[in-house]
This record gives C-alpha cells, sequence and structure tokens, in this order.
C-alpha cells in the first residue's frame, strides 16, 4: 500500500520536473504542459466521492488490486503516448483510479491491524507518499533529462506493477462492511463537519504560499536560483520525518497530534512572512511547514476512523476531496493576492487561513468530552 500511495503521488507530480521536456516533445508551451498537473488535480478532487459510493461493496484486495492495475497501464500510456491530447487522457484515467485509492488505502489499511496500532499503520502507508515529492519527482527528473521523460513515466508503471503484484498475493481478502474500520469508533456528524472544515482551511492556508514557493525564495528571501532544489529537498526530510512521528504518536495521543500539526502550520507560515528577510529563518519556517503537514496526515485519516458518521470509505472520500479543495482553493487564493499585494502576502494571508484551522482543531476535544466516545464492539 505504502508502494502503491509513492507511485500515485510520484505520478501526479512528475510533470514538475518534466515540463520543459514534455513541452518541447510535443510542442506547446509550458502553460498548455501545466494542464497536466491543473486537470490531475481537478479530477481527484471532482470523482473521489462519487467513484467511492460507486465502488463501496467491492472487496477491498480486488479493488485496490485493479486501481494499481489501471495505474501500470495509464502510466505506460502516458509514456508513449503519440500525442499531448493522449497524454492527458492518460493521466486522466490515473487520477480516477487515485480518486478512489486515497478513498479506500486508510480504512484498509487500519483494517488489517488493531485499533491500537492503526494511526502507525496509515503512517506507513503515508510515509510512502511523502517519499514521492522528497525521492520520487527528483529521480524521475533525473531519469527523463538523461533517458528522456517517456523513460520516467515507463519506470514508475514498473514500480506500479511490483505494487500491484504484492498487493494482490498479500493482502487478505476480507468482505467490505466488516470490522472496527468499517465505521467510526465514536462517530458524529458535527465533528466529521468540523474535521472537514479543518482540511480545507488548513490545506488551502498552506497551499496559498506552498504554491509560489520558488518565487518567494527567490524574489522575496534572495536565495539563489540553485538553492530552491535543497531547500525543497529539506522540506521533504522534514515531511517524512513528521509522517513518522505523527505516526507514532497519532495512537495514543490523537489531539495532540491534530492541533500541534495545525499551530506549527499557521506558526511556520507567519514565521515566513515576518522574518523573510532571514534566510536561516525562511528555511527553518519552511521545513516546519513540511513537517506539519506530514504530522498532520496519519492524523487526519485517524480522525477519519473515528468520527466517521457512517461508512469510513465514504467519509475518507469525502475528506480527501476536501484536501484537493484546499490544494486548488490554496493555489488560487494565493494568485489573488500574490497579483493584489505581493509575494510576500502569500505566507501572511496562508498563516491567517491556518490559524482559523487551528481554532477547529481546538474546539473538536470540547466536542468529543462532551459526547461519550462508542467502545469497540459496543452495539
Amino acid at each position: 500500500m505504502a508502494m502503491g500511495a509513492f507511485c500515485f503521488v510520484a505520478m501526479e507530480t512528475f510533470p514538475v520536473g518534466l515540463l520543459p521536456l514534455i513541452a518541447d516533445s510535443y510542442h506547446i508551451s509550458l502553460s498548455n504542459a501545466g494542464m497536466l498537473v491543473t486537470g490531475y488535480g481537478l479530477t481527484v478532487a471532482v470523482m473521489t466521492l462519487p467513484l467511492a459510493y460507486l465502488t463501496r461493496r467491492v472487496r477491498r484486495r480486488l479493488l485496490l488490486s485493479v486501481l494499481l492495475a489501471v495505474f501500470v497501464l495509464a502510466t505506460l500510456g502516458s509514456g508513449l503516448a503519440p500525442t499531448y491530447p493522449l497524454l492527458v487522457g492518460a493521466r486522466v484515467v490515473v487520477a480516477l483510479s487515485q480518486s478512489v485509492f486515497w478513498a479506500v488505502v486508510g480504512p484498509a489499511a487500519a483494517s488489517l491491524f488493531s485499533v491500537s496500532v492503526r494511526g502507525r499503520a496509515n503512517a506507513t502507508v503515508f510515509g510512502g507518499s511523502a517519499l514521492a515529492p522528497m525521492l520520487g519527482v527528483p529521480a524521475g527528473t533525473w531519469l527523463g533529462q538523461q533517458a528522456g521523460w517517456r523513460m520516467a513515466f515507463i519506470a514508475l508503471a514498473g514500480m506500479g506493477l511490483l505494487a500491484c503484484v504484492t498487493l494482490a498475493t498479500l493482502m487478505p481478502s476480507t468482505p467490505v462492511g466488516v470490522g472496527h474500520a468499517a465505521t467510526g469508533t465514536s462517530p458524529s456528524a458535527v465533528r466529521f463537519g468540523l474535521l472537514v472544515a479543518l482540511t480545507i482551511l488548513s490545506v488551502t492556508g498552506l497551499f496559498a504560499a506552498f504554491t509560489y514557493t520558488t518565487p518567494f525564495l527567490t524574489d522575496v528571501a534572495r536565495f539563489p536560483a540553485l538553492a530552491v532544489g535543497p531547500v525543497l529537498l529539506a522540506r521533504g526530510v522534514f515531511d517524512f520525518t513528521g509522517v513518522v512521528l505523527g505516526g507514532m504518536l497519532v495512537d495514543r495521543r490523537p489531539h495532540l497530534v491534530m492541533i500541534g500539526s495545525v499551530s506549527l502550520m499557521a506558526v511556520s507560515l507567519l514565521g515566513m512572512s515576518a522574518f523573510a528577510g532571514s534566510q536561516a529563518i525562511v528555511v527553518g519556517m519552511f521545513a516546519v511547514s513540511g513537517f506539519s503537514i506530514g504530522a498532520m496526515s496519519p492524523a487526519l485519516t485517524q480522525r477519519v476512523l473515528e468520527v466517521a458518521p457512517g461508512n469510513t470509505d465514504l467519509a475518507s472520500a469525502t475528506n480527501s476531496a476536501a484536501f484537493n479543495v484546499g490544494i486548488a482553493g490554496g493555489a488560487a487564493l494565493g494568485g489573488g493576492v500574490l497579483s493584489a499585494f505581493g509575494l510576500l502576502s502569500t505566507a501572511l494571508v496562508g498563516g491567517i487561513v491556518v490559524t482559523l484551522a487551528v481554532a477547529t482543531a481546538v474546539t473538536d476535544p470540547v466536542l468529543a468530552t462532551a459526547r461519550p466516545a462508542v467502545q469497540e464492539g459496543a452495539p
């Protein structure tokens, strides 16, 4: 599952490092080539919930195996696409399979373990996704530069095939809708709504700034262009560290991980804005932002499994869609703020939006103590 998560996130973000090569190959502009990323994200945001509903009765081993098989074929098709429209179409197919994958992989991973360790199980899956931008994108960019961008996609398809075969062979086949991960352990429509709001606000705020990282580093913090890569790598390392530490703590202190990660995110963005003249502080705050989103990822999944008012797969799909709404909304918000007030304001406005997410995170423990939790096995 972690390898599958790595493959999907790598496929989503591969064009970031390969855009010039792809644009040259098809004789199109960089802006047109950028639609490979935009269209992918919009497809995931729009299709996650309806596709999760349509596949809700399919056994998870079969469903995940089919999704990875689709990933392999569509990624291979991307690498072999003779025209740009066919490349776009192949990536849309991958995005459709990713829509369902992220909706079900969290509950599926949790169902394989006891309640006491399911946070760590999900952290392992998210560890795979965190490694994709840290290692997969640089490796894909290097391979594309050496052997052509098509070879990068073909190599990723090979990794997906390995994940597909392994999962189809080793994952137990269990009925859908049974076990502790099928429904929320303490279902609450109000708390789930609060979680969705927290997801949208925190991701919107983060991506209002993160989308414009490169110009912020070069034009505001005055880093040379060659320093952007190492700074991004450092952020990726802290992102992965956040996943690991968050996963270790989330089973025992879920509220602490959630409140702490969102608070750190707000501090990092506001700190980048306030101390933009200090390159050392900017790098530190940038790393903290990576750590915060890494730690928040398993905390979000853990909270879905706790407060889902009905089927956890559909609840997970809803929150996954909310995450992608935050990505798209954050990019749009950051673009508007950039045009109106300049680059420095993207971090400031992003930090203010995430501060609203902190307020929702703090509210949840109050609601949790006001409503007795449903114990595992209770009617």
